[in-house]
């Protein structure tokens, strides 16, 4: 018998078909793969889009607005000319702008050589050379002139109604009200602890997200309010946009700014110099009331300092210093020691801490009164010797440190000297 064989060009037609068969569907799969792709990015696409309208926000008075481009909207004089010098910056420089490549552009069309033009041989021209100085001379003091002006107000803190001291820790303000109605009053002004809350859990929520404190800095509305800048650590700014303020507050400088403002209302802002991994987390409040309401929240503020000036010979049992301890605790360390004691990154735990269980109560004394690891723990001086034994004494009762141990006032006043 004879073998029967398909003629060569059979096998290279089925060959061929099948190349193309291959060549198809590996076009077919690339479609495939992009349409996935395309698929899969409007998924991720939709998925920010509701996202962003789950977590929605509002313009916050006297704060950030959505989408904002221009200034806060000015609640101080100052601010108001600031905003004013802005613009007329701006229309300045768009101006020159225009002009110059205006003629730039002008002049490159008109004498480009495609039409013939040939270039000009001269060298130089005096009436060119005194035109482009005296011209950029008359637009460097038409701006400075407004903008010293501005500058110079701005420095003028002489003759202040009210004079509060604004000092930067990490990663809060305290403020001091040292001359003016207020005199004496005191307090520390921190992030409230449930936006902190929301950040760690990646919730946020709220038009005033980060921007809200627990005590707001009480001003009133219409009086010169001089604000002396310094910091205890590391190099703050405080900042508040609505009324036209920004100093730098330095360790171991006095700066000073200030603001009048020309209506009540909350205005916000933020330090404004990086100082460190929680600079996201200290934001400045500053509530402006009316003179009556100023006065009735004086009254109440040096009647809270009256019941918290405990006598320091005044000797505490364990159970009431805990509950008190437990306050001070909640209002000035559960930021960053935690509410567990357990600290984060470079702040060290209480829970467990051989500072907190040593018998020798004068170690953790002297951490709280100086602070220590180059401010990391900044000084609490300003906290009264019977706050400074309680927060003590609850740090040494609580969690798993169970020492008995509890700290008396005099103690701490004994350390002080």
């Amino acid at each position: 018998m004879q073998h029967c064989e398909f003629p060569f060009f059979v096998t290279v037609v089925v060959s061929f078909e099948t190349w193309k068969l291959v060549k198809t569907m590996k076009r077919i799969s690339k479609k495939l793969d992009f349409l996935q792709s395309q698929a899969s990015k409007a998924s991720i696409w939709a998925s920010a889009w509701v996202a962003t309208a789950a977590h929605a926000v509002n313009d916050l008075p006297g704060g950030p607005a959505v989408n904002q481009l221009d200034f806060h909207p000015a609640a101080s004089k100052i601010a108001e000319e600031q905003h004013s010098l802005h613009v007329f910056m701006m229309v300045l420089c768009t101006v020159i702008f225009v002009a110059v490549f205006a003629v730039m552009f002008y002049s490159i069309w008109k004498h480009r050589k495609s039409v013939g033009h040939k270039p000009a041989t001269f060298h130089e021209s005096m009436t060119v050379e005194i035109i482009w100085t005296i011209v950029p001379f008359i637009i460097v003091i038409l701006m400075a002139l407004p903008a010293t002006k501005i500058l110079v107000a701005s420095k003028d803190t002489t003759n202040a109604d009210l004079t509060v001291k604004a000092t930067g820790y990490q990663w809060k303000w305290g403020y001091d009200y040292i001359k003016g109605e207020g005199e004496g009053i005191a307090f520390i002004s921190t992030l409230d602890n449930a936006h902190r809350e929301m950040s760690n859990a990646g919730k946020p929520a709220g038009d005033d997200y980060l921007l809200k404190v627990d005590n707001a800095l009480v001003v009133p509305v219409g009086k010169k309010v001089r604000v002396i800048t310094t910091a205890n650590d590391v190099i703050h700014a405080f900042a508040v946009p609505s009324l036209g303020i920004k100093q730098d507050a330095i360790p171991g400088f006095v700066r000073d700014t200030w603001f009048r403002a020309e209506r009540v209302g909350d205005f916000h802002g933020q330090c404004q110099e990086l100082c460190g991994k929680e600079h996201a987390y200290m934001p400045i409040h500053v509530k402006v009331v009316s003179a009556e309401d100023y006065t009735k929240w004086v009254d109440a503020e040096k009647k809270k300092i009256a019941a918290k000036a405990d006598d320091p010979s005044k000797v505490w049992a364990l159970e009431d210093s805990l509950k008190r301890g437990e306050k001070v605790y909640a209002a000035n360390c559960v930021a960053c020691h935690q509410a567990t004691g357990k600290g984060a990154g470079a702040i060290k735990a209480l829970d467990g801490a051989a500072v907190v269980l040593d018998a020798d109560k004068t170690k953790q004394i002297m951490v709280l009164l100086n602070g220590q690891n180059n401010q990391t723990m900044p000084a609490w001086k300003q906290l009264s010797d019977t706050e400074i034994a309680a927060v003590i004494t609850f740090t040494k009762n609580n969690w798993s440190n169970k020492t008995g141990q509890v700290v008396q006032p005099a103690e701490v006043l004994a350390s002080r000297k």
